[in-house]
């Protein structure tokens, strides 16, 4: 039996505390053009207002090099397998596996003989991101507009 920690009814509220900060609206990732920031590793990024989800195709023999940045994020492997470095705890991460990245954490990550599919979600947007997504929701407005456009 699951026990209930919180309450529904407010969970599930339907009364708006303030004001709607925009339109909601759907994306598919897989119209989204991945950009390669490094061989063998795709980007494809979806802006919300205060939160970012970036899409992350791994090739097998590609490399996220060690890094740190100021937006904290969580890595989510969805497909394949490859290996993470969290301020020196390297672990391999497959399907279900998640890290949590706090901000100015030494990170990395790289593949070998496999591919990896993974998720990163930033709070606040990651800023070397935002010009990216800027441009590809610039760009699916622009096909949206354009009649008899496909993709």
């Amino acid at each position: 039996m699951t026990e209930s920690l919180g309450d529904a009814a407010s969970h599930f509220t339907t009364e708006a505390l303030g004001e709607p900060a925009g339109p909601g609206r759907y994306v598919n990732v897989d119209a989204i053009t991945p950009v390669e920031f490094l061989p063998g590793l795709g980007f494809r990024p979806v802006l919300g207002q205060r939160a970012m989800t970036n899409f992350v195709s791994f090739e097998p023999g590609a490399e996220a090099p060690r890094h740190v940045h100021e937006e904290e994020q969580i890595v989510i492997v969805i497909d394949g397998e490859f290996t993470f470095d969290l301020d020196g705890d390297v672990r391999v991460m497959r399907k279900g596996d998640v890290a949590v990245v706090p901000a100015w954490v030494p990170h990395g990550a790289w593949t070998t003989d496999s591919h990896c599919l993974e998720i990163d979600v930033f709070t606040p947007p990651r800023q070397s991101l935002l010009k990216l997504a800027a441009a590809q929701a610039e760009e699916a407005e622009q096909a949206a507009q354009t009649p008899g456009s496909e993709d």
